[in-house]
C-alpha cells in the first residue's frame, strides 16, 4: 500500500505540469463537454501506465527501441498539434456549440491522447530514475511492480478528473461566444506548442 501511495504521487506529479496535453484536455472540456475532457484524460493516464510498466519492469530493449525514435516521435506529434491548432482557427463559428451525440468520437480522443503522451520517449527515463529510487534493493517483485503501476495510472487519472471537474464547471458560466473565443485562443497556442515540438525534433 506504501508503495502503491508514492507511486500515486508520482502520477499526480507526472500529470501536473501544464502542457500540450493540459492544454488539448481542458479545450475540449471548455468546448465539447466533460466526456470529451475525460476521454483525452483517460488515454494521457493510459500512455503514463504503458510507460510507467515499461521502467518498472526494466524492458530495456523497449526503452532503446523508444529513444532510437524520439526524433520522428516529436516530429509526428508537433505536427500533429499544429494541424489541432489551425483546425481550431479555421472552424466554422459556432461549430464548437453543435449536438454531439453521447459517445461520440469519445475513442478519436481517448486514442490521440494515449499516442501523443507516448510520443514523449523521455518520460521513460523519469520513470526509471523514479522507480531506481523507489525499488527495493533485491529489485521489485511482480506485485511491487503492478502495485507502482497502478499507483502512476491512479495518480494521474486523479490529476484529470480533477483539472476536467474544474474546467468543466467554469464551462457552465461561460456563454457560447466566451467558449468560442477560447477555443480559438487555445488553437493559438497549440500550433505554437506543435512548432516547439517539431523545433525538438529537428533539433
Amino acid at each position: 500500500m506504501s508503495l502503491f501511495l508514492k507511486s500515486t504521487g508520482i502520477g499526480l506529479a507526472v500529470a501536473a505540469p501544464i502542457g500540450p496535453m493540459a492544454l488539448l484536455c481542458m479545450r475540449s472540456t471548455l468546448t465539447r463537454g466533460v466526456g470529451r475532457g475525460l476521454a483525452i484524460g483517460g488515454g494521457i493516464a493510459s500512455a503514463d501506465a504503458i510507460y510507467a510498466t515499461v521502467a518498472a519492469c526494466g524492458l530495456a530493449g523497449v526503452s532503446e527501441f523508444a529513444l532510437a525514435y524520439e526524433t520522428p516521435m516529436h516530429l509526428a506529434a508537433g505536427l500533429f498539434l499544429v494541424y489541432l491548432g489551425l483546425k481550431s482557427l479555421r472552424a466554422e463559428a459556432g461549430a464548437a456549440e453543435r449536438t454531439i451525440a453521447p459517445g461520440q468520437g469519445l475513442a478519436k480522443d481517448y486514442s490521440t491522447a494515449l499516442l501523443l503522451t507516448l510520443a514523449n520517449p523521455p518520460t521513460i527515463v523519469m520513470f526509471a530514475a523514479v522507480f531506481a529510487a523507489l525499488a527495493p534493493s533485491a529489485g521489485f517483485r511482480p506485485l511491487d511492480a503492478l502495485a507502482t503501476v497502478a499507483g502512476v495510472f491512479a495518480g494521474s487519472l486523479l490529476w484529470w478528473c480533477l483539472l476536467i471537474g474544474a474546467v468543466g464547471a467554469l464551462r457552465r458560466s461561460l456563454g457560447g461566444a466566451a467558449r468560442e473565443w477560447i477555443d480559438r485562443l487555445s488553437g493559438v497556442v497549440l500550433a505554437g506548442l506543435g512548432v516547439v515540438e517539431l523545433r525538438r525534433g529537428l533539433g
